[in-house]
């Protein structure tokens, strides 16, 4: 009996060890050293939302209600991506994900490009869901293609 406790310690305690969850949420100084590593110009919102914009676009702009169409690649500061939209993009309701991006593309015009770190608070919060890490900073190139 005591070798099975034994071995059930030994493989729960292992497992523990082995989560995907990031032991410290990552920091607006993880963000800051991303942006100077990688010599882009953001600028920082109130919320402590980062994002560059590099083609602003020149049609409408999205409210926190619009349902935009943007094509996107989601990777963490690492550069390991989690998810990634094909050329053509998705469509959703920007008051139907997370807050980050709902800020964060209101802040382009239909056909701008750009850059959005979003700090974890912003994102999935300090728990993982499904493949993100608890107090992952989030990295997006979008695209916003169209505004409806």
């Amino acid at each position: 009996m005591k070798i099975y406790i034994s071995i059930f310690l030994a493989i729960f305690l292992f497992t523990s060890c082995t989560s995907d969850s990031i032991s410290e949420p990552q920091t607006e100084a993880d963000i800051l050293q991303y942006i100077k590593e990688n010599s882009l110009d953001a600028k920082r919102t109130d919320s402590g939302l980062y994002y560059v914009i590099n083609t602003q676009g020149t049609g409408a702009k999205p409210t926190s209600t619009s349902t935009v169409k943007v094509a996107y690649k989601g990777y963490f500061l690492d550069g390991k991506v989690f998810d990634k939209s094909n050329a053509s993009g998705i469509s959703f309701g920007l008051n139907q994900v997370i807050p980050g991006w709902t800020e964060g593309i209101q802040l382009f015009n239909e056909g701008g490009e750009g850059v959005l770190l979003i700090p974890y608070n912003l994102g999935y919060g300090a728990n993982q869901y499904s493949t993100i890490p608890g107090g992952s900073v989030l990295i997006f190139d979008i695209n916003l293609i169209s505004v409806d």
